[in-house]
């Protein structure tokens, strides 16, 4: 998007312990395509005492005022308005041409949501003038909102991961460089969507396969994670270092439990595994049978998903890399903006490519 629009990314507000007064700092970031975006996040003071939570509603005015005093300043015409969670309604204040809602995720299933956030979603969403879905499940629930909804999946940048199809182009990085195949890998966030005791069966199954979850891990107590000799945690690491991890993959595991919180998950990591050719493995989740089932290995209970890891380290179906290279295609990013950009101008928009402008962070303070 970055290519074709002048964009300011609005990160939550944070506290600034040197801060006597609230302020906006802009900070311009260069893109690895060549493009620029600015970075906007307002720094709240705090006293020792008394710590504003990260996004805390308190700070909402005080955001909304600045960012028309950036956007003003800053000659933002009329922008598009892009709110990826109904907590940010109130920014719908702010004069724009278009309000696009991107429903990344059902975000009220989530451990520690915000009691208001059904209701904010009610109000937010028949305003939009488009609101895009990150997945078949999303959709059909959002579209009974606002007709103008749009089935718009997980993308994926497929030069980054599909440099893991070479495993020789990575030495195993630690702990995998002590570990011997088969290497059972996952990697992303490990929460109270991870189905625990499959995790534990497959460890207590198999000795022989080292279970490697790669993330951080949040809103559950780490202590409670199953623990056999065979299961390793290596916490989180860059998205730029995962291509090395995932080369040593044998199979690539998606084991979310099925519960209120998967119901609509549409995990982007499916993707990207398969950006690698690497044999994929999950659990129910919906959205994964509906968009990747032609592929990727589905099992409906612990039984069944063990009995595909197996099956993928004997063997991999054949006419699997053609199909995986259809859907890569279909969900690359250029494609996905491609399409979002039809719905959002009225002709095709083609602007010249611009030259990134020296890195200098600005701040907005109140007057």
């Amino acid at each position: 998007m970055a290519l074709t629009y002048r964009v300011l990314f609005v990160e939550e507000p944070m506290t600034a312990m040197h801060l006597r007064e609230p302020q906006i700092e802009v900070t311009p970031r260069v893109l690895p395509n060549g493009a620029q975006i600015n970075v906007a996040r307002l720094l709240v003071p705090a006293a020792h005492d008394e710590w504003i939570g990260h996004g805390d509603p308190r700070t909402q005015p005080i955001y909304q005022a600045l960012l028309n005093k950036y956007l003003k300043a800053n000659r933002y015409q009329q922008p598009i308005l892009w709110l990826y969670t109904p907590m940010a309604h109130d920014f719908t204040s702010i004069p724009h041409r278009l309000l696009v809602v991107d429903v990344m995720d059902q975000l009220s299933a989530f451990k520690g949501a915000p009691h208001d956030l059904v209701d904010y979603e009610a109000q937010l969403l028949p305003k939009a003038d488009v609101v895009f879905a990150g997945g078949t499940s999303l959709f059909h629930d959002k579209k009974l909102f606002n007709q103008h909804t749009y089935c718009f999946p997980s993308g994926v940048e497929i030069e980054h991961f599909a440099r893991a199809a070479n495993r020789d182009a990575f030495a195993p990085p630690a702990p995998l460089d002590t570990l011997s195949a088969p290497i059972i890998g996952y990697f992303g966030v490990i929460d109270e969507r991870m189905d625990m005791e499959l995790i534990r069966t497959m460890a207590q199954r198999h000795p022989e396969w080292n279970i490697v979850l790669l993330g951080p891990v949040v809103k559950i107590d780490a202590a409670e994670l199953p623990q056999a000799f065979n299961l390793h945690y290596p916490g989180m690491r860059s998205y730029a270092d995962l291509p090395a991890y995932l080369a040593h993959f044998d199979v690539a595991l998606i084991p979310f439990a099925l519960n209120k919180s998967t119901r609509y998950l549409s995990p982007t990591k499916t993707l990207e595994y398969m950006a690698a050719h690497k044999p994929v493995v999950s659990t129910a989740i919906e959205d994964v049978r509906a968009l990747y089932g032609e592929v990727v290995q589905i099992g409906s209970t612990h039984d069944e998903f063990i009995v595909h890891v197996e099956q993928s380290l004997k063997c991999s179906s054949p006419d699997r890399l053609a199909k995986e290279r259809a859907l890569l295609v279909q969900h690359s990013w250029d494609n996905i903006v491609a399409g979002m950009l039809v719905l959002l101008e009225p002709r095709p928009v083609q602007l010249p490519r611009r030259v990134p402008a020296p890195i200098q962070t600005t701040a907005v303070k109140v007057s």
